[in-house]
């Protein structure tokens, strides 16, 4: 027997079982096509979370990050920053207000969308990022004027911090 007659006879049985087994086959191939579909979220949604879960603010995060930022300053060497915050971050909502011309009186509530299946969110206006208080430095180049100026110069333009607010010591 060769690879034709072999192929010949699997393709008998296969028409031979569609026209016993139609309505088993219409079901498993409406299965795979459900199964094909997409699911719903689109894929704008699923960007927008994952947006919103990295805009939210980690203070030991962007240390990490300056800390990073700064060790590539020639001559700094390996740079450990602390980070003070004035104020932590916070969110302004919308809200709706309802105004009772009559009396003055005002009624304020809090905007929530419904995304369906129960979830609900506030809607967000503006976030407020923290305000930095001041910074201190440690790096083993602490001690030359020149790193000293060069941390000065870019912590000030990463952080908004003027040069009184930002402290630069020699470490180990």
């Amino acid at each position: 027997m060769n690879g034709r007659e072999a192929m010949g006879r699997l393709a008998q049985r296969v028409k031979a079982s569609m026209g016993r087994y139609r309505l088993v086959w219409l079901v498993i191939l409406a299965g795979l096509i459900l199964l094909l579909l997409p699911t719903g979220e689109k894929e704008g949604e699923a960007r927008e979370e994952t947006e919103q879960t990295q805009s939210a603010f980690d203070l030991a995060a962007t240390e990490a990050r300056l800390s990073q930022a700064l060790s590539k300053i020639h001559g700094a060497g390996e740079v450990t920053v602390v980070l003070t915050v004035a104020n932590g971050p916070r969110q302004i909502l919308a809200e709706n207000v309802d105004r009772d011309g009559s009396q003055g009186e005002e009624k304020t509530e809090t905007v929530v969308l419904s995304r369906g299946s129960g979830s609900q969110e506030t809607v967000t206006v503006q976030e407020i990022y923290p305000r930095y208080q001041g910074a201190l430095l440690v790096c083993a180049g602490g001690d030359d004027p020149t790193v000293r100026l060069q941390l000065t110069e870019a912590m000030s333009a990463l952080t908004g911090l003027g040069a009184d607010k930002i402290s630069i010591s020699q470490g180990k």
